[in-house]
């Protein structure tokens, strides 16, 4: 395999400090470079806040997307700009690939640095076709044949309830839309509910034709969180009622050794940088995983999802 391109590619502003007159110049050019690179950071630009942001995003991918089968807590600032995820300071988000658990995800991500943390937080990036090539070819095949599953538990208060994930509190809607989608609800106490789906594990670019590892096997896995929160989880709720872990397709259980080297593989192909205040961080979601490093400060990073794809689709622009 050649040598992976610089990941992200830091575009900087020269004779002209407006990103979006930039975009409508060189917009292909640009395209090509986040196909070849999976995501470029655009910095010194005059960005003039969220209206900035939407604009750049009308300018190189068009209209944002709205949050659906929310997996974590987010808050709209504007339309379909929210908060990149509202948990703890101190708490690290793994690498993952924006709703790899869905039939339909976006193909591009924009990050804006609102404030810039004091110390850490990165947005720390993954290129999934280098993942492809890092993990163990018997892994891949497993996968590839089995396929993988999430088993999401929503308990009443804990965690996203349902009602907001789904957008409706009928339960008539929600099993309507997981009919549709491919997910199986199963209605559990007075107001609970468990869903199960089965995805592919590995994937290929729609437009660049390359494999890439992409879904959300190692992210939802309970062996991912730290040992004390893992240990609260099953003594308060038990494996089956864990509110996300994945398994096999077929439901078996992913040896602590499988996922282990799945977790080595992310590390192993980690890179990250420092966020300064007005960066755009454009990432292809299907060649890059990206998670969130704990910090300091008044971390703000506002998130915008565009280009909506469907498992299966050809090339979606």
């Amino acid at each position: 395999m050649s040598a992976p391109a610089a990941l992200p590619l830091v575009v900087e502003a020269g004779s002209t400090t407006d990103l979006v007159d930039l975009i409508e110049h060189d917009r292909d050019e640009l395209r090509a470079a986040l196909h070849t690179h999976g995501a470029l950071l655009f910095r010194g630009f005059d960005i003039d806040g969220v209206d900035g942001l939407q604009s750049t995003v009308d300018a190189l991918s068009g209209e944002t997307l709205t949050y659906t089968e929310a997996s974590s807590p987010r808050t709209s600032i504007q339309g379909n700009v929210y908060t990149s995820t509202d948990h703890p300071a101190e708490e690290e988000i793994f690498l993952h690939n924006e709703c790899s658990y869905q039939d339909t995800w976006p193909m591009t991500l924009y990050f804006y640095c609102l404030r810039a943390p004091r110390t850490l937080g990165s947005t720390p990036l993954a290129d999934t076709r280098r993942l492809y090539e890092a993990i163990d070819v018997a892994v891949r095949e497993e996968f590839t044949r089995r396929r993988w599953s999430l088993v999401r538990n929503y308990h009443p208060n804990f965690g996203v309830p349902w009602p907001k994930v789904f957008g409706t509190d009928s339960r008539a809607e929600v099993e309507a839309y997981c009919k549709e989608h491919g997910l199986i609800p199963e209605w559990t106490g007075e107001d609970g509910l468990r869903t199960r789906v089965v995805r592919e594990a590995l994937h290929r670019h729609p437009r660049t034709g390359e494999d890439v590892w992409f879904n959300h096997i190692t992210f939802f896995h309970v062996t991912t969180l730290p040992e004390d929160v893992q240990e609260g989880l099953l003594a308060l709720f038990g494996e089956d009622g864990l509110p996300t872990n994945t398994y096999y397709g077929d439901g078996g259980r992913i040896p602590d050794d499988v996922m282990a080297h799945l977790r080595s593989c992310y590390e192993k192909c980690r890179v990250r940088f420092d966020w300064q205040r007005d960066d755009i961080l454009v990432v292809d979601n299907m060649l890059s995983s990206h998670g969130r490093e704990p910090f300091t400060g008044d971390r703000k990073i506002a998130v915008a999802m565009a280009e909506p794809h469907t498992a299966g689709q050809g090339d979606p622009r």
